[in-house]
């Protein structure tokens, strides 16, 4: 039986083609399964400066992941819980979350929740309760590291994730030290507007002071250009600064500026579960399939 993306890949090379192939990944996902990566994953999302899509970029990307058959698991590590917002999950005050995991009262096979989106799609919530935790993790022991601690291998292996997002909250405080000590690698989400440069330096300075003292592991392994305009030239010189500068790490795949994208956590949704035939799901998907492609050994 011929199916939907069998029907496409004779248009392929063209313009329609192409649109018409990466529709039916969406909306096909059963027969467009993404490879699982040669090792798991963590990777933490960060950037300081705030409406870049960083919260946006780590649930489409898990998403687009978990509905194409690599299990993922969200940590929401912003107080504003949006993340948690945008994958379906409780993040009412009381819910075991990441508040509750930082301080050693549950584990994360505890505080873990399924999405509503997919079975692959799982997420430790961030509730009202984290907005105090870095004050308190100020006099803990190892405050740097509680969050590696609790992503232990063994725990993770219990879960039997292949990826794991960490959403970080738009500062460079001790709750996003954690989370570049507990990863391997860091996304950068830039959009493609005027000040999107700015911050940068500062991010990188102290991702190199974490790769010194607390994660020798840790690298810059991917940028992800958002919110691209195609109607103004900034959109265009940004790109070509950032690809120009970081080379390889930066994924080919650009996430266009989409009203569908921006609706979408107003709805509780990503953006591939709220409207899966938009561009924004399509561009999401893209980048997804390419950071999977990117975790198959040897590519």
């Amino acid at each position: 039986m011929t199916t939907p993306a069998d029907q496409t890949q004779t248009g392929g090379s063209t313009p329609i083609g192409e649109e018409a192939l990466r529709a039916a990944r969406v909306l096909h996902p059963d027969d467009n399964f993404m490879p699982r990566p040669s090792k798991r994953r963590i990777l933490t999302v960060a950037n300081q400066k705030g409406g870049v899509g960083k919260t946006t970029s780590t649930v489409n990307l898990a998403a687009g992941l978990a509905l194409h058959g690599v299990k993922t698991l969200v940590i929401d590590l912003d107080p504003q819980g949006n993340a948690s917002t945008a994958v379906d999950v409780d993040h009412r005050s009381g819910t075991p979350s990441v508040y509750e995991m930082l301080i050693g009262e549950v584990s994360v096979v505890d505080a873990a929740q399924v999405s509503s989106q997919s079975e692959n799609l799982l997420c430790v919530p961030a509730t009202i309760d984290l907005a105090g935790a870095e004050i308190e993790l100020v006099s803990m022991q190892s405050r740097e590291s509680r969050l590696k601690e609790a992503l232990s291998e063994e725990v993770l292996e219990q879960l039997d994730v292949d990826y794991v997002f960490i959403d970080c909250p738009p500062s460079l405080g001790l709750l996003t030290v954690n989370a570049l000590v507990a990863a391997h690698e860091v996304l950068i989400p830039i959009q493609c507007e005027y000040y999107a440069l700015e911050g940068l330096g500062q991010l990188l300075s102290n991702i190199e002071l974490v790769q010194k003292h607390l994660n020798r592991t840790l690298s810059v392994s991917t940028i992800l250009l958002t919110m691209y305009d195609g109607r103004t030239k900034l959109a265009d010189q940004v790109t070509q600064e950032v690809q120009n500068h970081f080379g390889e790490v930066v994924l080919k795949t650009i996430i266009p500026r989409s009203v569908k994208v921006s609706e979408a956590p107003g709805y509780g949704q990503t953006v591939l579960a709220f409207d899966p035939g938009s561009r924004g799901a399509m561009s999401y998907l893209d980048a997804a399939r390419e950071l999977a492609e990117r975790g198959v050994e040897g590519k």
